[in-house]
């Protein structure tokens, strides 16, 4: 299962149900995918095709909307 969080333009972001524990979140869009870590914070820990402005733009929005997906991961796992 891998979850929505959100959608921004072609790029979507969630995350796997059954995936390591430390917080994160996958983009993906036609072009390729990234994952970003949040803790012990926000960086690129993976990329696939996206271009250096693509990740720049992605970091933006993981930061911008972090406490969503936090929110998101911890509603998540909870269960």
């Amino acid at each position: 299962m891998s979850p929505t969080i959100f959608r921004y333009r072609n790029y979507r972001f969630y995350f796997f149900s059954r995936e390591e524990s430390r917080m994160h979140v996958h983009v993906i869009s036609p072009d390729g995918e990234a994952k970003f870590w949040l803790e012990p914070k926000i960086e690129l820990a993976v990329n696939k095709g996206l271009s250096a402005t693509e990740l720049n733009e992605l970091k933006q929005i993981v930061e911008e909307r972090q406490n969503e997906i936090r929110d998101h991961w911890q509603r998540h796992f909870k269960s």
